[in-house]
């Protein structure tokens, strides 16, 4: 290893140290030594940790926690499953639009899709204007029903998971299985469904950890449900009088400890057993008409229907109405909250300001988006191309962030940053917009790193080596060999990342500046003073501006990757 890849390795492992692994640090730290991080050293040991047993409230919560978690991921694991099987051995109309629609769910804020259900299933609901179904509101607002919304929210992480394993199949297996008399049903229970079994975990896991660390869901039934959760609680003792960080902070190393705890199980499960069937007899996995095609599309669109329809369809038809309560009637309708989004508000909910929220939005997102983009490509060019001796180090700092819900990686820059000794140096970065760019960075890095590790694979290092033979440094050999091989997945990480950032609430919630307004917080906040069909219009109106520029941004890129082409 050369002294110019130990400079760029070394840079990069101490930029995600900061962005991401020392917030969490500092937070498990403050379950030790509370207030350490504000002048005040005191030394509880782990007393603290124990208090969540004793404190209804806590415990309350990390009960709701770990019981969604686990009900969700189960429940969302067998959905996945299910589906991901049908997609990969069925060929019919609906199943093609299953892939677009579990895109569109992983990528929708979960507080948004929330707040589709509550004005869907409340008492004053569409459900209940429309069908009169009382059952409905009984069914949701209870931990079954939460379970059931979850699950259908986050199963598009268990199906991709599982889905991209069915991809190819040994079938000699299956016919061996045939010949000696097994049904179809058997096959797939006693040969398919152990084979997979390391994607039924990955999948199982993912949605998992992606519950266990949600606010949205909290957040969107506050007003009509008390459900505490661990991540809400923590929001709720940052922002509560007296401020009560040692509280958060031990929420926080409970939400930690439980997604440690889930990778781990992940981890051994997969070591502990051999799943290598693959080999060169495999073949892809050949799609079927089913028999029944009209059964198989309409089954499969009503659960689309069912899982996107119903929260999206809901805030769209409540966006158009003057009372939410109101039915759908003639002189119920408007696009009065449509022109309220751009008059800037009324009376006294002119605060809200939509207009400079999604502008603040849009930049804060824009710039994590460029940003992130560049430093995964420094990542994934490390631990692609280079003798870094601590590659392993700058995997886990790429990674830990995917497991650390926002609520907790907001707390720790809180902890970090709102120091008094960086005033003088102009690092007090706390209440300022550039701590919210720095954390939308550090959620978006990993996917960055994983979207460009994909392109980089691809590259043969001869290359590389011929150049730094001739001469060329690091930086040359990135600029003039890698970056335009890999363009194209530059793109994808910048749209990935400028989609994600925008619908941030958790972060935007914890780290929000005084009197700075963020599109997340103005739908969340209009939607808590029961202003239904302002909040509706601001996420439908959201929503279809950044769809608008994901495409123009996708169809610019492509456009100026052509240009250079042809010069």
């Amino acid at each position: 290893m050369n002294s110019s890849e130990a400079r760029w390795g070394g840079g990069v492992t101490l930029l995600l140290f900061v962005f991401i692994f020392l917030p969490l640090l500092a937070v498990l730290i403050n379950v030790v030594f509370p207030g350490l991080f504000f002048g005040t050293y005191q030394y509880n040991g782990l007393g603290m940790v124990a208090e969540i047993f004793n404190r209804p409230l806590w415990r309350q919560s990390l009960f709701n926690s770990v019981t969604l978690a686990l009900g969700a991921a189960t429940l969302g694991t067998v959905i996945g499953g299910v589906l991901a099987n049908v997609r990969a051995q069925w060929d019919f109309a609906a199943a093609r639009l299953l892939d677009g629609a579990s895109w569109v769910l992983l990528i929708a804020p979960s507080f948004m899709i929330a707040q589709g259900w509550v004005l869907f299933a409340s008492a004053d609901g569409l459900v209940n204007q429309w069908l009169g179904w009382t059952w409905v509101t009984s069914f949701i607002f209870q931990p079954t029903g939460l379970v059931f919304v979850m699950a259908l929210s986050k199963y598009p992480l268990a199906y991709l998971a599982i889905h991209a394993a069915t991809e190819w199949n040994v079938r000699q297996f299956g016919q061996a299985a045939q010949l000696c008399g097994a049904k179809p049903f058997t096959v797939w229970r006693t040969i398919q469904l152990p084979l997979s079994m390391p994607s039924f975990l990955a999948g199982w896991t993912l949605v998992f950890m992606d519950t266990v660390g949600d606010f949205g869901l909290p957040a969107a039934l506050s007003t009509v449900y008390k459900f505490p959760t661990l991540p809400y609680s923590i929001y709720s003792a940052i922002y509560q009088s007296p401020v009560r960080f040692d509280m958060a902070g031990v929420l926080a190393f409970y939400l930690v400890l439980i997604l440690g705890a889930a990778m781990l199980m992940l981890v051994i499960a997969i070591r502990r057993s051999r799943f290598d069937f693959l080999n060169a007899r495999a073949v892809r996995m050949v799609k079927k008409k089913p028999r029944r095609v009209w059964l198989a599309n309409l089954t499969l669109g009503g659960f689309i229907a069912l899982c996107l329809g119903i929260p999206i369809g809901t805030s769209a038809a409540v966006s158009f109405l003057k009372q939410a309560g109101g039915g759908i009637t003639a002189a119920n309708l408007t696009l009065g909250n449509y022109a309220e989004l751009f008059a800037g508000g009324s009376g006294d909910h002119r605060t809200l300001g939509y207009l400079e929220g999604m502008t603040h939005s849009l930049t804060i997102a824009a710039v994590a988006a460029v940003l992130s983009m560049a430093i995964g490509f420094i990542v994934a060019y490390v631990l692609s191309f280079t003798e870094f001796r601590f590659k392993g180090v700058i995997q886990l700092f790429s990674i830990v962030s995917l497991a650390v819900p926002g609520v907790v990686l907001g707390i720790g820059y809180i902890f970090i940053w709102n120091q008094k000794w960086l005033e003088p140096i102009g690092l007090h970065l706390y209440g300022t917009p550039s701590l919210l760019v720095i954390a939308a960075i550090a959620g978006a890095i990993p996917y960055a790193v994983r979207l460009q590790m994909g392109a980089f694979a691809n590259l043969s290092s001869s290359m590389l080596k011929a150049a730094a033979i001739q001469g060329a440094g690091i930086f040359d050999r990135m600029r003039h060999i890698v970056l335009p091989l890999v363009r194209q997945s530059l793109l994808i990480a910048v749209l990935a990342a400028f989609g994600t950032g925008i619908f941030d609430l958790a972060l935007a919630s914890m780290l929000q500046p005084p009197n700075y307004v963020l599109m997340p917080l103005v739908i969340d906040r209009a939607f808590e003073f029961s202003r239904y069909g302002y909040a509706t219009a601001a996420t439908v109106c959201s929503g279809g501006i950044v769809v608008v520029l994901l495409l123009l941004l996708q169809f610019l890129g492509k456009r100026l990757f052509n240009y250079f082409d042809r010069r």
